[in-house]
């Protein structure tokens, strides 16, 4: 009589491939973290307890990691079977490919009604099915059935190897683990995939990694032995039900924030794991305020806003507790400059030899605040370009997950292009790539702006340099140069905000324009402050230039990280608003928010005029009433009277003082109940508005408003002096 093997062994012979894939990828998330703690350098402390949380932690989102990324070998394992059986092959096969499709339409769908994820973000959901498709054309004891198994098993670890070196490199770049940023590339991958191949020695990495690969899998192979005496579909179908288990029991108990309990966001950030963050970000990108922070009653919220958007120029125009519309007057006449608003990629404040930067980088622009207004103390609403723009064009908080200008029902914002619009401007969005990345096109193009990009050049035009991103930031000056022309030409002032990328990885330019190396920071920043200086000497011999208001600032910082989890340091950026013929220099120290931007610049102008915007006029401001609002996709900022408070998923907050120079911040106890209520009104009724489609454009916000009559004095002494 044959011997029969207990279902027990026969199923454990089934599933061992999962212990040597269980092995490989605890191995491989091991090595990761040495190495980017080895990264991190003196921002980790090597104390035993910061080991201990970060290694321990980790090893325990690893193992929970583990589960989601052995589910394709578990699918394989389950749904190979044993032997032929009676089914003909094809037979078989026909019907398992039926299913595995109809399973496959059911998870897009399912990620669509949860996550309002379009095909565009959730194609790497079809591979499992892929990788399914094939499986019941073989048996998992013949030679086939080897075969398949070790050639699945290599794709697997080939897979796990390069999301680690991926990593690596993420974490190069940004000091974080893969996130909210990482989800967003997905999307674009021409650009990413164009970055990274004009980055690094992608064709070599690729060779490397398939040779460790194949090391790591000859030295592990006697694991992969396809050995099955006999189970059965719904024997190992009881496996497959176990892993489900585990999954919906770690997905309901788990967060990617469970992690952030140090002090240190560096240890943190080790002690989480890449793929699982990367997911927990998928998760995180479309965050409802009201589910996920703190909230106050709707009315207090409100009550609390329109307080704080009261400034000595605005006057609401109804008593309705939830309408944030405002006159804002200012003495007459207006003043209808040409303004061209200039968002540089990436310029963080510490380039600057103004803020003591020794490298010398930044000549034209340290020379140009002596011939501005400059702001020491503004500060970013992020850490994407996406956030910059926002703030730029909406003045608004930064939304929880993505940006507005990504959000569904985005369009007719009440926007600073309006305002122009409504005065004659010809507002135009330049950009010197394909506007369509981060959906730059559509939201401008439907927000009061005509989009001008790549394709706008004639091609004719000389194009020094150019890369994945766009061309170099002279070639687009040129384009930004000849809309000027054209519009001044058909007698119409002009409103340009124009968006560069030359200070962005792979970090090329034009040879010959600076000393400093190709392919490095250095270099790409030197080449952005000559190409600035060179639009400025250009701009000079232009009919239009006297009356030209240029405004340079940065999107946002050029590095994000920190020890804290909002570190303010990393949101500190330049303004410049330079017109020698109708603005006199002067240093502003009073700290600034990126959307108090727009508010001051039309104050500049004198213009009256209807507002929604939730920034500041700052030289109409009463000091002390300041703020900033840095933040991340996920945990929202507002910075305060030197205090800064952070919301955060799960209503949580922090509230600490925060150290400007290193970004590092001390716990504050008691916390200010009172800041926190402030914090929490902005940004829940930023969103609620956005949500309500309450911040679209009206039809009579076009009405003029009647400015206030000319004062006696030359100029108020708000505008004159600078505040701390």
């Amino acid at each position: 009589m044959p011997r029969i093997h207990p279902p027990s062994s026969a199923l454990r012979q089934r599933f061992r491939p999962l212990l040597w894939l269980g092995i490989m990828f605890l191995a491989i998330a091991l090595v990761t973290r040495v190495v980017l703690l080895v990264m991190s350098g003196h921002e980790v402390p090597p104390t035993p307890l910061n080991l201990l949380y970060a290694f321990g932690v980790g090893l325990g989102y690893d193992l929970i990691t583990f589960i989601y990324v052995a589910w394709p070998l578990v699918l394989f394992l389950w749904l190979v079977p044993t032997r032929a059986g009676r089914m003909p092959g094809l037979r078989r096969w026909l019907l398992s490919a039926v299913v595995v499709v109809l399973a496959c339409a059911i998870c897009l769908v399912v990620l669509h009604r949860m996550y309002h994820a379009t095909l565009r973000t959730t194609w790497p959901a079809v591979l499992p099915f892929l990788f399914v498709l094939p499986l019941a054309a073989f048996t998992y004891t013949s030679r086939a059935g080897q075969w398949a198994l070790y050639g699945f098993a290599l794709l697997l670890l080939y897979g796990l190897l390069f999301v680690a070196a991926s990593e690596l490199v993420f974490w190069n770049e940004f000091d974080v683990r893969f996130n909210f940023i990482a989800v967003d590339y997905l999307v674009y991958t021409t650009e990413v995939i164009g970055n990274i191949r004009e980055s690094y020695p992608i064709g070599r990495w690729l060779a490397l990694l398939l040779v460790l690969a194949l090391v790591l899998f000859a030295i592990g192979r006697r694991g992969l032995r396809a050995r099955d005496d006999g189970t059965r579909f719904w024997q190992r179908g009881k496996v497959a039900l176990l892993w489900l288990v585990l999954t919906v029991v770690s997905v309901a108990a788990v967060n990617g924030g469970m992690k952030d309990r140090t002090g240190n966001n560096y240890v943190n950030e080790l002690a989480g794991n890449g793929i699982y963050q990367f997911f927990s970000a998928f998760r995180s990108s479309h965050l409802d305020y009201a589910k996920f922070y703190r909230t106050l009653p709707e009315d207090e919220a409100f009550r609390r806003v329109r307080a704080m958007l009261k400034t000595p120029d605005a006057t609401y125009l109804n008593d309705d507790p939830r309408d944030l519309t405002r006159a804002i007057r200012h003495a007459g006449p207006e003043q209808h400059l040409n303004v061209v608003l200039i968002s540089v990629e990436s310029l963080s404040g510490d380039y600057l030899a103004t803020f003591g930067n020794k490298d010398g980088i930044t000549p034209y622009l340290d020379s140009l605040v002596g011939q501005s207004m400059f702001f020491d103390n503004l500060y970013a609403n992020g850490t994407r370009t996406v956030r910059g723009l926002e703030a730029l064009s909406l003045s608004v908080p930064p939304t929880p997950g993505d940006s507005l200008l990504k959000e569904k029902h985005n369009e007719n914002l009440f926007s600073l292009a309006d305002i122009f619009n409504d005065r004659g401007y010809q507002s135009d969005f330049v950009y010197g790539g394909y506007g369509e990345f981060d959906n730059m096109n559509y939201f401008f193009g439907h927000n009061g702006y005509r989009t001008v990009d790549r394709r706008d050049i004639p091609k004719s035009a000389t194009i020094h340099s150019e890369n994945v991103w766009g061309v170099a930031d002279e070639d687009l000056y040129t384009l930004a140069l000849g809309q000027m022309d054209q519009i001044h030409a058909a007698g119409k002032p002009f409103f340009l905000h124009v968006m560069t990328t030359s200070n962005h990885r792979p970090y090329t330019f034009p040879q010959g324009r600076v000393k400093q190396a190709q392919l490095t920071r250095a270099g790409a920043v030197a080449y952005t402050d000559w190409a600035i200086g060179d639009f400025i000497k250009r701009a000079r011999a232009k009919p239009y230039f006297n009356d030209t208001v240029f405004v340079i600032t940065a999107d946002h910082c050029a590095s994000s990280a920190g020890k804290t989890s909002v570190p303010v340091n990393r949101y500190h950026i330049p303004l410049w608003i330079y017109a020698p013929a109708h603005i006199a220099p002067q240093r502003v120290e009073r700290l600034t928010s990126q959307i108090d931007i727009a508010p001051t610049l039309l104050g500049l102008l004198h213009f009256s005029y209807r507002s929604r915007f939730f920034g500041y006029d700052v030289f109409q401001l009463e000091p002390g009433r300041e703020r900033a609002f840095p933040a991340t996709y996920e945990k929202l900022g507002y910075l305060h009277h030197d205090v800064l408070t952070v919301l955060e998923p799960g209503r949580k907050l922090e509230q600490m003082k925060p150290d400007y120079v290193t970004g590092d911040g001390t716990a504050i106890a008691p916390q200010n109940e009172e800041q926190i209520a402030q914090t929490i009104a902005y940004y829940q009724v930023a969103s609620d508005l956005f949500k309500r489609g309450e911040l679209v454009r009206r039809p009579d916000d076009a009405r003029p408003v009647a400015p206030l009559p000319a004062p006696t004095a030359a100029a108020p002494a708000s505008a004159s002096s600078s505040g701390p």
